[in-house]
């Protein structure tokens, strides 16, 4: 650990308690407009909190107050009264001590974890098909991720309301739409109102994955931005 020199026997951050100049009458008087306290107490409940785990960290570490007070040129009172309460903490005490215990800041002031990222869906079977899905919310547009097996299907191409777009991850997807008849590979894109008949599925030839977003309102998915016209000229 570093040592940072004390450059006076008192420490600045030992003072006392700050005066807030609109707890005074005079300064109420010219400040009608102060900001109200925070009436939530989640922020007293954090700060709270601190000084247990800044005792709790130094005790691991085997440290001392003397020479935790050494390493960062926080007085031993000032560190003392932060681990029992009696002293809130701030930033410019919060960061030489977490320099000294090399340790993220977060972990003085007890930051909630990140939230596990992983979508835990369950998968939909339907004939040979198992789709995902990806979004929770019911309604609006809708994305899936779907693996189908090998099989031969006849084409049957329905329409009904809505807008779809298909991009192939692997493998190969047949798609039927009107009089069209084509097969994607991994990396193809495809857009289509589902007002048209059309009909997606195996080719026969091996197992597909693709993902499939459906808007059954008509969103269209916009896969590319049209570059906006020069000379002020509209089209």
């Amino acid at each position: 650990m570093g040592r940072a020199k004390k450059s006076d026997v008192t420490d600045p951050h030992d003072s006392g308690p700050v005066t807030d100049p609109h707890d005074s009458a005079s300064a109420s008087a010219s400040a009608p407009h102060a900001p109200a306290p925070d009436s939530d107490g989640d922020t007293d409940k954090v700060l709270t909190a601190v000084g247990p785990r800044l005792r709790k960290i130094r005790k691991e570490r085997g440290a001392t107050l003397a020479g935790l007070s050494e390493a960062t040129g926080i007085s031993v009172s000032t560190l003392s009264r932060l681990e029992s309460g009696g002293r809130r903490p701030s930033l410019e005490l919060l960061l030489p001590i977490a320099r000294a215990h090399q340790v993220p800041l977060d972990e003085l002031v007890g930051a909630p974890p990140v939230g596990d990222p992983r979508v835990r869906a369950k998968p939909i079977v339907r004939h040979g098909r198992t789709m995902v899905p990806l979004t929770r919310q019911p309604g609006g547009l809708q994305a899936y991720k779907v693996i189908e097996a090998t099989r031969s299907v006849q084409p049957d191409p329905r329409t009904h309301e809505g807008y779809e777009w298909l991009y192939v991850l692997s493998g190969r997807l047949r798609l039927v739409l009107a009089e069209h008849d084509v097969v994607l590979g991994p990396g193809e894109a495809a857009e289509f109102d589902t007002r048209v008949p059309h009909w997606f599925g195996s080719t026969g030839e091996g197992p597909v994955e693709f993902l499939s977003l459906f808007g059954p309102q008509g969103e269209r998915m916009h896969v590319r931005a049209r570059p906006a016209a020069r000379g002020g000229k509209g089209e």
